[in-house]
């Protein structure tokens, strides 16, 4: 997906989280090919991107909770600072992505590869 709609997906969802619902749309990315993308400080609140490929994505600082990242390939995803409260990681790939600082209190990391 090329960063010109990826960012409209994320003005959308934006407006779907300022207005409950009410306005734009959740950002539905399952599956999406995200490889490099650059998310940096994205709200990606309660989106869906169970299995999309994330391999080497910038998500510093990126809003994560309650997302679904089921089977994401995250490989060498920089997620330093992200907050990851409460995501659903299930069977999702990590190995060598950057976690630092990253907050995962109550993250579903059942079967992922860290």
């Amino acid at each position: 997906m090329d960063q010109t709609k990826l960012n409209e997906v994320i003005r959308l969802h934006a407006l779907y989280l300022a207005s409950d619902g009410a306005e734009g749309e959740r950002a539905n990315l399952t599956g999406a090919d995200l490889r490099g993308a650059y998310l940096f400080g994205a709200d990606l609140t309660g989106a869906y991107l169970s299995g999309a490929y994330l391999s080497g994505a910038y998500l510093r600082r990126a809003n994560l909770r309650r997302a679904d990242l089921s089977g994401a390939d995250l490989r060498w995803a920089d997620l330093f600072d992200a907050d990851l409260r409460r995501a659903n990681l299930r069977g999702a790939n990590l190995s060598g992505a950057d976690l630092s600082g990253a907050n995962l209190t109550e993250a579903d990391l059942r079967g992922a590869n860290l």
